[in-house]
């Protein structure tokens, strides 16, 4: 949006001088975001319509491996699996079942969604594995819009993600977090709320160090926490099996015996159900870091999903053995009442389950988020200092600070619930969004390469379940929320067209990007800077 203010034929060194600039001195060429470097795999393309001939990829501008910064691909197998697995598997599964259950009055109609929901996000998954593997830039959605509708619908996307939707979602897994962690200390009452809301933030503040120190120190935390929750998770199991083997079945034998629900409910439950599997994209927001993506990015898909899912299924199961669908709807935190009944002594380990398990969600979550940022801003979208890597830690750490204290705001001064609705009908307006992209580019984009392409049935019936669940909450039980969040949405033409269409330019914003540039030691990636 902004152009960098640095003088083209210099940059800022790992000790904060300036030095020359290797490409301006060797001729090259200035970037559309205003720095200098490459031209890019952008420049190769002979048919912008895709249809009369092919070009090697659509990555944007600056995402260069030879470029003297860039965003190195640290993320395998194993990494990427732990990615989706520790960040879908957050504090989801040990609240939302009591909230599920209540919302579709049915043990068996509750358990059914869970299902549903662990296939709809595994097929949603597989359509954003093509679009990955076609466009293995960062940014997820936004870089799937820019290719199939334009710039305009991708700003509208990084708008609202960037404001709301990441921010929102790494606040609600915070104070999550909080109010676990606090429990632990507190027995006769409630916890304070500020205490909770000071716990959140201490703990984005964590997160924030770990991620902007290193890639690798984040995903370390990735994969060490997601192994820890993994073995809450098989103690949750274990002691379910244990009371089905005494014979505690009694919850589960008449598992459809209870009222129907009707069509607003149920996109309500799903609503709630699709909070607790959310984070199955969040890998495509990384796909420039991922090694050899266009085979670890489905891979990881195809494990890690269909692993989680099995989890929610058998821990829904555990939870009907050791209580009945009422206690669970009346308890506020499921796992917590599971642990007295079945864990004696040993009750306090599902409190600190569950908080090690969303802060490992946490983690990733801000992980993906810094990366859109990143993305976006890469363009001209947002701020031109969001793209800014660190010089010597190669991470985007301006976009992940930006990314923490919007949640950190949201932490002050909102709450679980209506943070969870809000992200929940705006995530699913842009989620269709992505299989739409996905099926029009089939069309438009016929001969662009893709290492992995999934049946035109699967975006298909996704979009489908979408629409559905965008609609018919606001047609069962109509809400002034739901307006204000397609009213926030179109507000951001009115920054678009000025900043991004006609590119106008605040002067003070020069004199802002560099101070941040300077304090927090960043530089552009396409920059081919010379370091000391």
């Amino acid at each position: 949006m902004y152009q960098h203010v640095l003088p083209n034929t210099t940059n800022i060194s790992s000790n904060g001088q300036s030095v020359p600039n290797k490409a301006a001195l060797n001729g090259g060429t200035a970037c559309t975001n205003g720095s200098i470097g490459p031209e890019g795999p952008e420049a190769t393309e002979t048919d912008s319509s895709g249809t009369g001939g092919m070009r090697k990829s659509l990555e944007r501008k600056g995402s260069a491996p030879n470029d003297a910064v860039h965003l190195q691909r640290r993320v395998g197998l194993f990494s990427g699996v732990a990615l989706i697995v520790g960040t879908m598997i957050g504090s989801g599964i040990f609240v939302s079942p009591s909230g599920l259950l209540a919302r579709t009055g049915s043990v068996g109609v509750s358990f059914i969604i869970w299902l549903a929901c662990g296939v709809l996000s595994l097929m949603g998954a597989l359509a954003y594995a093509e679009l990955g593997t076609m466009n293995t830039s960062s940014g997820a959605e936004w870089a799937y819009f820019m290719d199939a509708y334009g710039p305009a619908p991708a700003f509208l996307f990084s708008w609202v993600s960037t404001l709301v939707l990441k921010p929102s979602q790494m606040a609600i897994i915070c104070l999550s977090f909080a109010q676990y962690a606090v429990e632990a200390f507190v027995s006769e009452c409630d916890p304070p709320m500020s205490v909770v809301k000071m716990v959140a933030l201490v703990a984005i503040v964590m997160i924030l160090f770990v991620n902007c120190y290193s890639v690798n120190l984040g995903m370390a935390v990735q994969n060490i926490f997601t192994a820890a929750k993994l073995v809450a998770v098989l103690i949750v199991i274990c002691g379910g099996a244990w009371k089905l083997f005494q014979g505690n079945t009694q919850h589960l034998a008449n598992a459809f015996s209870g009222p129907t629900p009707n069509i607003g409910a149920v996109a309500t439950a799903f609503y709630t159900g699709l909070w607790a599997y959310d984070g199955w994209n969040n890998l495509n927001y990384v796909t420039e870091e991922i090694k050899n993506p266009s085979k670890n990015l489905p891979r990881s898909i195809v494990i890690g999903i269909p692993l989680v899912t099995l989890c929610y299924a058998l821990i829904n199961i555990s939870y009907l053995a050791a209580m009945s669908p009422t206690e669970m709807v009346q308890s506020e935190a499921v796992a917590v009442t599971f642990g007295n009944r079945i864990l004696g002594v040993m009750a306090w380990l599902m409190p600190l389950s569950v908080t090690i398990s969303t802060f490992g969600s946490a983690n990733g979550t801000l992980f993906a988020a810094g990366r859109l940022c990143f993305a976006a801003s890469r363009e001209g979208h947002l701020l031109d200092i969001l793209s800014y890597v660190h010089v010597r830690r190669l991470t985007p750490a301006p976009g992940l600070i930006f990314h923490s204290l919007i949640a950190a705001a949201m932490v002050l001064y909102g709450t679980i619930d209506s943070l969870i609705d809000f992200f929940s009908f705006t995530a699913w307006i842009f989620y269709g969004g992505s299989m739409m992209a996905l099926i029009v580019m089939r069309f438009t984009k016929p001969n662009y390469p893709r290492p992995y392409k999934v049946p035109i049935i699967i975006p298909v019936v996704v979009l489908v379940i979408s629409m559905y669940l965008v609609v018919a909450p606001i047609i069962d039980s109509p809400r002034i929320e739901y307006l204000y969040a397609l009213l926030f949405i179109f507000a951001g033409l009115i920054f678009y067209i000025p900043f991004v269409k006609l590119g106008m330019t605040p002067r003070f914003m020069n004199k802002v990007t560099l101070f941040l540039q300077l304090l927090l030691e960043v530089v552009p990636t396409s920059s081919m800077a010379l370091f000391d």
